[in-house]
């Protein structure tokens, strides 16, 4: 079992940055794919970036593609969520998860653990 603890969500004016952390439990972590995915009022969940086992290959989605760094050191159990040039459509709750598949997907189906969220708003 992997619990996630997300933190680091805030509320920014559009331009700035925010790095979201999520600490995992248990000594599996390095073994796990994990990614961060994010939900906005009225819309469905996105995927926004994932990292394999090791973090040496990334997925990055489309919207947030040069603007959004996700990098995980396996020795802390931790994965970030680094977040420049923020807009106001970036305004959602963001959810780390943890593939037991050690290859980054973008499918949300093969994440196994999820937690809590951490809401992020961009002010214009």
């Amino acid at each position: 079992q992997v619990q996630l603890v997300e933190s680091g969500g805030g509320l920014v004016q559009a331009g700035g940055s925010l790095r979201l952390s999520c600490a995992a439990s248990g000594r599996t972590f390095s073994t796990y794919a994990m990614g961060w995915f994010r939900q906005a009022p009225g819309k469905e969940r996105e995927f926004v970036a994932g990292i394999n086992w090791s973090g040496g290959t990334t997925a990055i989605a489309e919207s947030v593609k040069g603007r959004f760094t996700i990098s995980r050191v396996n020795a802390k159990n931790t994965m970030y969520l680094q977040m420049n040039s923020l807009k106001p459509e970036d305004t959602a709750i963001y959810y780390c998860a943890a593939s037991r598949r050690s290859g980054v997907t973008a499918v949300m189906d093969r994440y196994d653990y999820w937690g809590q969220g951490t809401q992020v708003t961009v002010s214009s």
